[in-house]
Formats: structure tokens, sequence, C-alpha cells
């Protein structure tokens, strides 16, 4: 009996010990699962909050806002035409820069405009005064029309287009009417504005033919500036130039 007893306590006891084993093992597997779950939320936060790559960036939306670099779309709606000539002119004596040309740059100063100068594809005409006007009387007489260098700018941008020439027996220069006729097209419905220097004869009815010439344009009021005073009093000329670009709405 003594011996079955002790048995019995014996078998109670290691029951104990294998329960308390279990328990334990029990209790760490669930602290260790734990662990693992909040190391996983750590993480998950982490990467939510990373910011993406640019690549995988969400893309910018487009408000037509122009930047600093952007240039602005903008350009002259007037030209300034002119032939002009140096050398030797009548009572100014050799000049380095034309008469003519001393005009058109004041009113591409006064309104902004573009400029186009004719120069003659060949230049024969002479240096001195007497000679220049033998070849420009011939060149009348013949109804010459000398060709003139360069490319004329695209003329369909502009809305007024100022021409200028000095007067020549009583008229446009020959390679002016060059110029008219090659471009009729583009300055049909053009207004134009004529401007002129000579010594004594004034406009010459630069405007009355100028809209012979282009039938369909609009032909504004112009200028006749005397030679001399483009050269010697360019105060005074300027003057006269503000004076009927602001009647023009200039």
């Amino acid at each position: 009996m003594k011996q079955k007893h002790l048995f019995a306590m014996l078998l109670c006891f290691v029951m104990v010990l294998m329960l308390a084993a279990c328990g334990n093992s029990t209790g760490n597997k669930g602290s260790t699962e734990s662990t693992q779950q909040e190391t996983s939320s750590d993480t998950d936060e982490a990467v939510s909050t990373t910011p993406a790559s640019s690549e995988e960036a969400e893309p910018q939306t487009d408000t037509g806002t122009p930047t600093d670099t952007e240039e602005p779309t903008s350009g002259s709606s007037v030209l300034v035409v002119y032939f002009s000539r140096t050398g030797e002119q009548y009572r100014v004596g050799v000049i380095d820069k034309g008469n003519t040309a001393i005009v058109a740059d004041m009113i591409v100063e006064a309104t902004g405009a573009d400029s186009f100068e004719i120069l003659p594809q060949e230049d024969y005409y002479p240096y001195t005064y007497d000679e220049l006007t033998d070849v420009a009387k011939q060149e009348q007489n013949e109804n010459a029309r000398p060709a003139y260098a360069g490319e004329v700018p695209d003329l369909s941008q502009y809305d007024t287009i100022f021409i200028g020439a000095p007067v020549w027996w009583g008229d446009w220069s020959m390679i002016c009417y060059t110029f008219f006729e090659n471009n009729a097209d583009a300055l049909s419905g053009k207004k134009l504005i004529p401007f002129s220097t000579h010594e004594g004869c004034g406009l010459s009815g630069f405007d009355r033919k100028l809209a012979s010439t282009i039938p369909n344009s609009t032909v504004g009021e112009g200028l006749a500036i005397s030679g001399s005073d483009a050269q010697n009093n360019q105060d005074s000329v300027r003057s006269r130039v503000n004076d009927w670009l602001s009647g023009l709405g200039f």
C-alpha cells in the first residue's frame, strides 16, 4: 500500500511539472507573435510615409501660367521701307548718311517700327550729283525696274507701312516701283504712308502715285522734308516727324 501511495504521489508531481512547462511554452509563443505584429505594423507605416520616387510621383497639374523663361510673343505691326543715297547731294555736299535714311530712322525711333532699306542689287549709281541725276533721268525715260538686294520681310505681319525715298525728277525712283510691283499682292489692303526728301518739290505726288500703283491700299497723309534740313536741322525735323506721326495716331 505504501508503495502504491508513493507511486501515486510521484505521478502527480510529474504531471504538475509537465503542466508548468506547457504554460511557459504557450506564454513565450504569444509574446513572440505580439512582437512580430508590432514590428510589422511599424514597418508598414514607414513604407507609407516614404516619398515616392520621381517616376512614381503624381504629375503636377498644368495651370497654364507661363514660366519666367517663356518669351512673350509680340512684334511690331509697323514697317518702314526706304530708299536713300549717300555721296554728293544737292545743297548738302558729300554725305555719309542719306537724307531719307535720317528721316526713316526718326520714324522707327518714334514708332518702334521694323525697317527695310531698298538697296540696289547692282549699285551702278554714280557718286557725284550731276552724274546721278543723269542716270536717274535715263531710268525714268526707260521706265526701268532696277533689281534690289535682300529678302523683303513678311509683309503680312504689318498693318501700316511707311515708304520713303528722295524725289528724282518729280517722281519715285524707279527702284521703288520695282518694290511696289514685286510686292503688290502683299501691300494690298495695307495702310501705306509715303514720305520724301527733296530740295524744293515737296512730296511730288508720292501719295497719288502710290495709290495708283497699289489700288487696293489705303494711302495716308505723307510728309516731305528737305534734304538740307535732314542733314543740318535734325531737331526741327524730328519735331515735325513727331507731330506728323501724332496726327496719324502714333
